[in-house]
């Protein structure tokens, strides 16, 4: 008879003089989300990582937001990247790679990740500008270059073409989503073994 399956799931806790930051996860979840930043664009776009990549997540927030977004924005993914880590485990069985090209409306983004314990960003994203109603569209990049480094993958993010300035922040996270819910699915060949011919991918 097969033991059952560890349970991946993660909380992490993060607290500084700018944040205080709580991100519960579950990688084999079913999409649902409990988030609040206090940036309402970027609960959005956080929300769209948890619809679309099944993965259960609570994130809580209080950040400076008298001063920016920035340390809110960054913190939360230090610590969902924490906890996509911590997730992970050992890593066994997983597909490991994904890559995905994800249409919205007249925007193409592709996003393309190794769940290798070597953190990396390729990010070839251009906004035409500064904001997205009163979210820095610089932050888009910020977010995803924390999540990668802190959940040890290396990941692409490439924008084809896209005119509106939404559409392009919303593919990435939609494309990385899609992304990660694919690369972190048990792959049943695997058999629990790592995917890697170093035996490890802890970096």
């Amino acid at each position: 008879m097969n033991a059952p399956a560890k349970k991946r799931s993660a909380n992490i806790e993060r607290r500084t003089k700018e944040t205080a930051i709580a991100v519960t996860i579950d990688l084999d979840g079913s999409g649902k989300f409990d988030i609040a930043t206090g940036v309402g664009f970027f609960d959005h776009m956080l929300e769209q990582i948890s619809r679309h990549s099944l993965i259960d997540m609570t994130v809580k927030a209080e950040g400076d937001l008298h001063i920016d977004d920035h340390h809110t924005v960054e913190d939360v993914g230090i610590a969902l990247g924490q906890a996509v880590s911590a997730a992970l485990g050992e890593r066994r069985g997983i597909a490991r790679y994904a890559s995905i090209d994800l249409a919205m409306d007249e925007t193409l983004t592709k996003a393309a990740l190794d769940v290798s314990g070597r953190p990396f960003l390729v990010w070839k994203v251009a906004f035409s500008s500064p904001k997205i109603g009163t979210f820095d569209t610089e932050l888009v990049r910020e977010f995803f270059q924390a999540l990668a480094q802190n959940a040890g993958i290396t990941l692409h993010v490439i924008n084809h073409y896209g005119a509106n300035n939404h559409h392009i922040a919303e593919t990435c996270f939609k494309a990385v989503a899609r992304a990660l819910r694919a690369a972190v699915e048990h792959d049943p060949r695997q058999a629990g073994a790592v995917p890697s011919t170093k035996g490890s991918l802890k970096g």
